[in-house]
């Protein structure tokens, strides 16, 4: 069987640069989620109709795989979405919202968080504040601000679990009591965090979280998911369903006359967002992405990243880098960002750095690296080379 052995690319014998360092944008897909893709083709191309029920059937077994890697209770809190911004999407039109409530966002947050929101208030007439983003400097500070505008009342705060530019961590355990102290729902946009830091919705309060499979969880575009907690999904309005969200949904499929109804009540399950045909080669890709990652472990694969950063970032600073990693080993994640030295231009910097030999990217002006299981640090002196030559391009 095949499995992920920490700093091996035996996986992924095509890939091209290097080193690949963008993880956090687009993972290639391994040998084993490219073997998955191969086998749902061939057997809809045998089966036809015939395949969906094998479909259905690996769909169950994934949820109850995800739901292990959240910490969620059971299969059954899980919903399928196509992307992060779907689930932000989703559970924006589907909270029984009032009037005139007030949600919370972060400055500087990926859109995925922050455009669903946004449509919301004005779609429902809410109240949308914005805070400061957290600095690793500054996320003590931050917590304390949080803690006084929770003191207003909040029905929602919505926050990614790593900032995608910096790679702090947020402390989603002490946020969540917050939350939880103030009567506030906490949201959650994990994609930047499954996959290489570990998560626990349960231990940390977490009600809705959402996550696209392409980053970090190293499956393929078009194929997320959304945790909703129990005690939250029952409230949902089902604003998004379709006709997989009634209960028996397929009956009239299969089971001959009398079984098509128009009266099934609707799925009071995660799963009421899935309206209906899903990516079959996404999930099944997941899965065998989700399986190589589980089979390593998260915490393990956490630290092998973090090992890396730690051989890397001392480098680069000597180089004339500002690093914007935390010094507190508790807010990192498989995210490594710099700024680039006096004088340089980062876009230019970008450009000059050779593709084949590293693969990274430069989102909102930093010059980020973002490593996972399978880079070893014998690579680095690659990224060294490969950087050092784009300097003196630059400044040449």
């Amino acid at each position: 069987m095949d499995r992920a052995e920490l700093g091996s690319r035996a996986l992924f014998p095509d890939l091209a640069a290097g080193a690949y360092l963008n993880h956090g944008g687009i993972s290639p897909p391994s040998l084993p989620v490219r073997n998955a893709v191969t086998r749902v083709m061939e057997d809809y191309a045998r089966l036809g109709t015939g395949a969906i029920h094998h479909r259905i059937e690996e769909r169950e077994r994934l949820r109850g795989k995800l739901a292990g890697l959240i910490g969620a209770e059971q299969g059954s809190d899980i919903g399928f979405v196509q992307n992060t911004t779907r689930g932000a999407t989703d559970v924006a039109l589907c909270m029984p919202w009032r009037a005139g409530e007030r949600v919370l966002c972060m400055t500087g947050d990926f859109p995925a968080n922050v455009t669903p929101w946004q449509c919301a208030a004005e779609l429902f007439e809410l109240d949308l504040t914005f805070l400061p983003q957290p600095t690793a400097s500054t996320l003590d500070a931050w917590l304390e601000t949080l803690a006084r505008e929770l003191q207003r009342p909040t029905r929602l705060l919505a926050v990614s679990t790593v900032m995608f530019q910096s790679g702090l961590r947020l402390p989603t355990d002490r946020i969540g009591a917050l939350c939880a102290a103030a009567g506030t729902e906490l949201f959650v946009d994990a994609i930047q965090a499954c996959g290489v830091v570990p998560v626990d919705v349960r231990r940390d309060g977490i009600d809705y979280l959402t996550c696209g499979g392409h980053k970090w969880m190293m499956g393929l575009e078009g194929a997320g998911f959304l945790y909703v907690a129990p005690k939250r999904v029952s409230r949902l309005e089902p604003r998004v369903a379709g006709w997989l969200g009634h209960e028996d949904a397929l009956a009239f499929l299969f089971l001959g006359p009398g079984h098509l109804r128009h009266d099934r009540p609707l799925l009071r399950r995660a799963s009421l967002v899935e309206g209906g045909a899903q990516s079959s080669v996404g999930y099944a890709a997941l899965e065998a992405a989700l399986d190589l990652l589980q089979g390593a472990g998260i915490e393990k694969i956490h630290a092998h990243v973090n090992r890396y950063i730690d051989a890397l970032e001392p480098e680069l600073v000597a180089r004339g880098f500002a690093s914007e990693r935390s010094a507190d080993p508790a807010a990192r994640s498989g995210i490594f960002s710099v700024t680039p030295p006096r004088g340089i231009d980062v876009v230019a910097l970008f450009r000059a750095i050779d593709p084949a030999r590293v693969a990274l990217t430069i989102p909102d002006g930093r010059l980020r690296f973002a490593p996972h299981w399978p880079n070893h640090t014998d690579e680095i002196k690659t990224v060294l080379a490969a950087v050092d030559g784009a300097l003196a391009a630059v400044r040449k």
